[in-house]
């Protein structure tokens, strides 16, 4: 099994990834269609042939990079199952501690060093291709902090997850499932409880915004839209990125309205308010609480689909890989892949939703403000400032696209109010 792995990862890994670059360099054009040159969508219009000729290639790599990396965790995991790696993390947690609240999160600890270790070249290219292109403004060394900041967190969270977990596998060997779905609930509320006040924080800087004026109008239009916000934050963004955003996140007390400062820096105040009111179309159409009950929805289908398929897989080649039974926690990797699979099989589903999300927010904008000008000046903006590709191609919009298409948003504003 050693040897077939390593044979066909070495053979189909290179052949998928120059299937990828033949796509996205070869296969697939750019620009927009001709009957929308010389629109507001097409980028022609408002950028530099340099500036189109950046963002081209830009993209492109970006991408590229996305859709090579994408299998590269699975194979990692695959190969720790293989190469008998994850009895070794087992055993090593088992000889510093006999409890399971202390040598699952050993395992996790050392699970998740080994996979962010071998995956760390791509992290690091994408780092370097956005600092290339003038994306990135942030340093090594700060970067290295936020990694390694994300790192931990990811660690800490998931080993409680996991130790909770494979308790509910020991315990419960049917219905384990149903009740750490059960659990996962009142979780999932806290965190996005917790993500603005707690977790956001730790990566930048917030205060309230510096523009008293601006402050006042996005607080008008929250009022005007029931939203309980007494300030608007300011995130400061602009010594990691040149990339603009705006959100409305949390929930109950903990909601915040928040601009980065490189948003301030480069839109007028009428496309500003544009964008906020997308981001309170948000709030007042209830996608937070809709995107919250999609994954409770999708969890449960996850879940039960991963006990069933767990078993199987285990059943299987468990006595092969050293893992005892589904409890043991050394199956964790071949969970891990299910789990991923079943992700990236619902993911088209889950980026077609929050495309149509987006748009209803879109609308609700230009209905709010009554500004179409600001509207398209707006995503002219987010476009040039984030070398993005207007009319990405079909695959790469269906795996990665959580948002409309720029020639979709800009042309949708324009035709918006047309008998």
């Amino acid at each position: 099994m050693k040897k077939r792995f390593v044979l066909w990862t070495v053979i189909l890994f290179p052949i998928y990834a120059y299937l990828v670059y033949l796509y996205l360099f070869h296969w697939t054009g750019t620009g927009v269609p001709a009957s929308y040159q010389g629109t507001a969508a097409d980028p022609a219009t408002f950028m530099t042939a340099k500036e189109l000729e950046l963002s081209q290639d830009f993209s492109r790599y970006k991408d590229f990079l996305f859709f090579v990396g994408l299998p590269l965790e699975g194979l990692i995991y695959l190969g720790v199952l293989i190469f008998g790696v994850s009895p070794i993390f087992k055993q090593f947690g088992e000889r510093l501690s006999r409890f399971s609240f202390v040598k699952i999160p050993i395992y996790v600890l050392l699970l998740s060093a080994f996979t962010w270790i071998l995956t760390f070249p791509i992290y690091y290219a994408e780092r370097m291709l956005s600092v290339a292109y003038g994306i990135s403004t942030q340093s090594f060394s700060s970067w290295m902090r936020d990694e390694l900041l994300g790192f931990w967190i990811g660690v800490l969270i998931m080993s409680v997850l996991i130790t909770v977990l494979y308790w509910l596998m020991k315990r419960f060997t049917k219905r384990w499932w149903l009740y750490a779905w059960i659990l996962l609930i009142p979780f999932l509320i806290f965190m996005m409880y917790i993500q603005p006040v707690v977790i956001d924080p730790l990566y930048n800087d917030f205060s309230e915004l510096d523009d008293p004026v601006l402050q006042e109008k996005i607080l008008n239009m929250a009022d005007e839209a029931d939203i309980p916000a007494e300030r608007v934050y300011e995130v400061d963004m602009s010594e990691k990125t040149n990339a603009m955003n705006a959100y409305v996140n949390g929930i109950g007390s903990n909601l915040r309205i928040v601009l980065w400062d490189t948003t301030l820096n480069h839109l007028k105040d009428r496309e500003v308010l544009f964008i906020m009111a997308h981001e309170i179309g948000h709030y007042v159409m209830n996608h937070l609480y809709y995107n919250l009950a999609g994954v409770i929805i999708s969890s449960l289908v996850g879940l039960y689909l991963a006990y069933r398929l767990l078993h199987m897989v285990i059943r299987k080649w468990g006595s092969s890989w050293g893992v005892k039974n589904v409890a043991d926690i050394s199956s964790l990797p071949a969970l891990f892949i299910i789990l991923s699979l079943l992700s990236f099989a619902a993911s088209p589903i889950e980026l077609a939703i929050s495309r149509d999300a987006e748009k209803a927010a879109d609308m609700y904008a230009i209905e709010m403000t009554e500004d179409k000008e600001a509207a398209v000046g707006a995503f002219q903006e987010l476009t040039v400032n984030g070398l993005t590709d207007v009319n990405p191609p079909a695959l790469v919009k269906f795996f990665r696209y959580g948002h409309p298409t720029m020639m979709e948003r800009i042309l949708m504003l324009k035709e918006h109010g047309k008998e």
